[in-house]
């Protein structure tokens, strides 16, 4: 458990510096030594076979190290226990419930922050401050609180909540973040990530949202944003600032606490429909995502309270978001592309598919565009609109096919994570999370395609508007066949469209890796002999001999497969 102390500084600051990297190194060199060295001495199977529990273990030291250290550890605890897209649930389990495992600080360190960043006394700020915190995050702490009397005359409102920064937590967060960066820079130097994302970027990007948590004036200006974007829409609410009991360390909102988004008993007992909640929930965000381009990246159960609205309300139910420190946002350019993929996927449009991922940088610069886009337009022929319970009773055979038939696409996987879309995948992993807690048939993709319809069909009358957007999609088609006849041209002229069989590629690449090191081996197994037979002579020649013969012998055992 964290401990409470007021102001770490020096050594134990250092101490946690070298715990964090100490840990990282540790379990960077067993991932190197299980999967890459073992498998070169055909050890395959053994490491796959030890690879869940492997996992499991280090999973279970981290959530005891974030545990321990709290500050930025738990954060990252907790976006990986919300990447259930990509790990197995064994290893997000490990991970999950690192929230309510951070100890509180002291009520009295709480009230000292509150005085000295109000400049006054907490009992002359607020006429009662609950000692209980609601909530302790890994950077601040929560409370329930009421205004002084003439301050809630004044506004009309008495019933608030306090969110206080742990004290010395900006000294933490300098620490995490050094470490993380470091650990940034290492992971770039693995070729298995560096190909898939650039890792200092995305700890940069991290960096950044979480300065700006540790500002509670900036959450506070993020809030207003978020109200603003959402001010003409019924289901959509926010708390008020009380900006006259805020500052940087501390912030001060109405009390909006209703029943938590994932309590379906409490939902159903209001008269609420939890399947309609998780088909708001699923609007609200694509709204954030591809309409105002300002998201909420921490869309967790505890962010968000559902209230049943009274007989006559515009809205049975409103949805209504809080802590507003993580939020991030998406440039035009990356929103477009987003727009162009979310209308792709609705259109089941294998080429424009393609060209929105193209756009959006998703796609490693060495992908087969034409054999992904032949294997999305199968796709989208044969599961295009079937749902999930569906799709499980496919016949195993027919996607066993499938599989085979795109063996060496969905081997090589040609897909990158772009830096801007670090808390995008977090808040879409987090929303397919809850919306499951609703309503265990929701499919998020059935939620997109409504939405997309929304988007098309939201101007103009119908024959018109349909005129226009089939000449816009026309245009957009044109737009893209010089660029196309251009790279079909290109790969005639390499012969690549006339030989092109990824699986003979493959099996080619295999046979020549095998006889460079076949040849590799003899070579060295000239070598060590000769080393042998000349030490007694001279010893010279004999040691160089044996020492040079070491680099056949690492290529032969696999480390040429690097060269390629």
């Amino acid at each position: 458990m964290q401990k409470n102390k007021s102001q770490p500084k020096g050594k134990a600051l250092k101490a946690r510096y070298r715990r964090i990297l100490r840990f990282a190194a540790l379990a960077l060199a067993n991932a190197w030594w299980f999967e890459i060295v073992l498998p070169r001495f055909g050890l395959k199977k053994f490491s796959a076979r030890g690879r869940t529990k492997r996992l499991q273990i280090q999973a279970r030291a981290f959530h005891d190290l974030a545990a321990d250290l709290g500050g930025l550890m738990v954060k990252v605890g907790q976006f990986l226990s919300a990447r259930l897209d990509v790990l197995p649930e064994e290893i997000t389990k490990e991970l999950s419930g690192l929230q309510d495992e951070v100890a509180p600080e002291s009520f009295e360190s709480i009230l000292q922050v509150i005085e000295h960043e109000l400049a006054m006394g907490p009992l002359t700020a607020f006429a009662e401050i609950t000692p209980e915190p609601i909530a302790a995050a890994s950077l601040g702490q929560a409370y329930k609180a009421k205004l002084s009397a003439g301050l809630a005359a004044d506004l009309g409102i008495s019933d608030v909540v306090i969110k206080v920064l742990r004290p010395g937590i900006e000294e933490i967060v300098e620490v995490d973040l050094k470490a993380l960066t470091k650990v940034g820079v290492w992971l770039s130097r693995v070729k298995l990530v560096s190909k898939r994302t650039d890792a200092p970027a995305l700890v940069e990007e991290f960096a950044e949202i979480t300065l700006q948590e540790i500002n509670y004036l900036h959450e506070a200006e993020n809030l207003e944003r978020f109200a603003s974007d959402f001010e003409n829409d019924a289901r959509i609410q926010t708390p008020n600032v009380i900006w006259e009991r805020s500052a940087s360390r501390v912030l001060t909102l109405t009390d909006v606490t209703a029943i938590k988004i994932s309590d379906v008993d409490s939902l159903v007992e209001a008269g609420i429909n939890p399947n309609a909640v998780a088909a708001e929930l699923a609007r609200a965000t694509f709204e954030q995502f591809f309409v105002t381009g300002f998201f909420h990246a921490d869309p967790h159960p505890g962010n968000i309270f559902v209230t049943k609205m009274p007989d006559g309300s515009p809205a049975d139910f409103t949805l209504t978001y809080i802590d507003f420190g993580m939020m991030g946002e998406v440039s035009p350019e990356v929103r477009a592309g987003l727009q162009k993929f979310l209308f792709a996927v609705a259109s089941r449009d294998a080429r424009a598919w393609v060209a929105a991922c193209e756009d959006l940088g998703v796609l490693l610069p060495t992908a087969d565009t034409l054999l992904l886009e032949d294997a999305v337009f199968k796709l989208f022929n044969r599961f295009g609109g079937v749902r999930v319970g569906e799709l499980i009773k496919t016949d195993p055979k027919e996607l066993r096919e499938f599989a085979l038939e795109f063996s060496e696409l969905i081997r090589t996987l040609p897909f990158q994570l772009p830096k801007d879309f670090l808390f995008l995948i977090r808040a879409l992993s987090l929303l397919s999370g809850v919306t499951s807690s609703l309503n265990r048939e929701f499919n998020i993709w059935d939620a997109i395609d409504p939405f997309a319809r929304s988007l098309l069909n939201g101007s103009g009358s119908g024959a018109l508007n349909r005129v226009g957007k089939d000449l816009l999609a026309n245009l957009a088609t044109l737009s893209r066949l010089p660029g196309r006849v251009d790279s079909i041209l290109s790969r005639i002229e390499r012969g690549d469209l006339v030989i092109r069989n990824p699986e003979l590629e493959r099996r080619m690449r295999i046979l020549d890796s095998s006889v460079r090191r076949a040849s590799s081996a003899f070579i060295f197994a000239g070598l060590f002999i000769a080393g042998v037979l000349l030490v007694p002579s001279n010893e010279f020649l004999g040691f160089s001999a044996l020492g040079v013969s070491v680099l056949p012998l690492l290529y032969a055992l696999g480390a040429g497969r690097f060269t390629k």
